[in-house]
């Protein structure tokens, strides 16, 4: 008896058993979600926002849910792009010292496991304390701590695939360190930051804990940085709380919204990276 073999075969087994579930477990998601939820989505629940008795069954729609979930999520992965490459790019040996960095990238992971409801109790203390009431700006300020560490350490770990011949031949012909972080490095990760983008975007636009301390829920569209808006989470939260089922339906047609959304946003960033990665330099392979 080969027991390489039989430990090979296992091995094999147990990779296409655990890929098989987990897209199991996709398809059976999407299904529920879609089933239960396309009856409900019409060009009237895009496009308005609730009217009286709206969860109580009665007309109306998530426009305000919609463009409050944009506005979060958009607002805080704007700010947060700015926030941590610098981090990021400072965190290398090239800028920090190695205990420097590793104790910051500690930091880090420690802030990406925090649960996002003790997110949401940190920005109502500060907004308490500042006296400003529930809004988008809250909303906008804790969705950015919330993806900073984890846009920054997605980064962060792509910077470390650059090869360092790379890095090398750009300060032998001159350039200096920033040149070539920013001529050089960044062109090369370029695709790796779409995907720390896109994994900050998908947890801000879906985290509901947070923003219900500091955006609040409004059933109508936002006019300033300064009013309380709607979401997708909360919305699906308080249309499942309901006991009315068409109510209830409007829930997963707010989910199916929400999974739409950021289908799209991926498969068009996954579109962007492939379109820039073909002038991307390889390592070495081993």
């Amino acid at each position: 008896m080969n027991y390489r073999k039989i430990e090979e075969y296992f091995f094999k087994l147990l990779m296409s058993g655990s890929l098989g579930f987990i897209l199991l477990l996709f398809l059976i998601m999407i299904s529920v979600v879609t089933i239960r939820g396309i009856e409900a989505i019409n060009i009237s629940m895009l496009t308005e926002t609730p009217k009286g008795g709206y969860y109580l069954g009665k007309e109306g729609g998530i426009a305000n849910a919609i463009a409050g979930s944009l506005y979060l999520a958009f607002g805080s992965t704007i700010i947060c792009i700015f926030l941590s490459l610098p981090v990021a790019f400072a965190l290398q040996k090239e800028y920090s010292g190695k205990y420097i960095s590793s104790f910051t990238r500690l930091i880090l992971d420690i802030l990406w496991g925090i649960p996002s409801i003790v997110y949401g109790a940190f920005g109502f203390i500060i907004m308490t304390y500042m006296g400003i009431r529930t809004s988008l700006f809250g909303g906008i300020f804790v969705l950015t701590i919330l993806i900073l560490p984890i846009m920054t350490r997605s980064i962060d770990e792509i910077i470390k695939l650059v090869p360092v011949e790379l890095k090398e031949t750009s300060c032998a012909m001159g350039a200096t360190r920033f040149e070539t972080t920013v001529f050089v490095i960044a062109k090369q990760i370029f695709p790796g930051i779409i995907t720390g983008i896109m994994l900050a975007f998908g947890r801000a636009i879906g985290d509901a804990a947070s923003i219900l301390f500091t955006t609040g829920y409004s059933d109508y569209i936002p006019r300033s940085i300064f009013d309380s808006a709607g979401s997708l989470p909360l919305a699906i939260f308080f249309q499942l709380s309901t006991p009315y089922p068409e109510v209830q339906q409007r829930a997963y047609a707010s989910a199916l919204v929400l999974l739409f959304i950021v289908s799209f946003v991926s498969i068009a960033s996954r579109m962007l990276s492939k379109r820039v990665s073909r002038n991307i330099i390889r390592g070495r392979e081993v």
